[in-house]
């Protein structure tokens, strides 16, 4: 499953620089498949909606940083643990119930971001 942020999100960044795919942005700032992958192509996101890699994309949350799970492995092909888990001082980065995910798939979309 993708990891999400709570709304206990202290805002402190430990997370976003942890992150080996780029997938965590600070809240009000739009992301990019493109940002940190080797995505160059269209990419179709989990909504069905097929967009340009340099496609600014809404963001997640306008308060706190944010996950984009189109981009979140759980870092299956990094590391052996979430990073943004490890660092996070309030344990606000947890697995997210509404995307439960196999570590075959996580590792799929790694190989794909990281061609």
């Amino acid at each position: 499953m993708a990891i999400m942020i709570t709304d206990d999100c202290i805002n402190c960044g430990a997370c976003e620089p942890e992150c080996p795919n780029n997938a965590i942005y600070e809240g009000g700032v739009e992301w990019t498949i493109s940002d940190g992958t080797t995505i160059s192509s269209p990419y179709t996101i989990e909504t069905g909606e097929t967009v340009d890699p340099d496609e600014e994309q809404e963001p997640i949350s306008d308060e706190f940083y944010y996950i984009v799970p189109d981009k979140c492995t759980e870092c299956v092909g990094f590391h052996e643990e979430p990073q943004c888990a490890a660092v996070c001082p309030v344990d606000c980065c947890v697995p997210d119930p509404e995307r439960e995910e196999s570590e075959a798939v996580l590792s799929a979309r790694q190989q794909t971001l990281h061609a």
